[in-house]
């Protein structure tokens, strides 16, 4: 039983970093989409295909996560507030974009 605990425990924390490492990557995007929209020229043909593959890629993630039954409530609030931020990226990106 100490060994299951312990396997829980560093799934936890290795789930944890992925959510951290994820929003990170979020945050580098939106940070990203803003710059651009402050911009004269906004939407190179080049920049706005790698930002819409990144946004992708960043979905499919987002969305593949499964709440393993030991994740606490706050875990699986980030994970919800994830997928909202990508959400509202892409709203954002198709403003930029436009």
């Amino acid at each position: 039983m100490q060994q299951q605990k312990q396997m829980e425990d560093s799934f936890l924390r290795a789930h944890r970093n992925f959510i951290d490492n994820l929003n990170e990557s979020i945050e580098l995007l939106d940070k990203d989409i803003t710059e651009t929209a402050d911009m004269k020229d906004r939407c190179t043909d080049e920049w706005c295909n790698a930002t819409e593959h990144n946004l992708d890629e960043l979905a499919k993630l987002v969305f593949s996560i499964s709440e393993p039954r030991w994740l606490t409530q706050e875990d699986s609030q980030k994970i919800k507030d994830l997928r909202r931020r990508i959400h509202d990226l892409y709203s954002k990106y198709k403003n930029v974009r436009t």
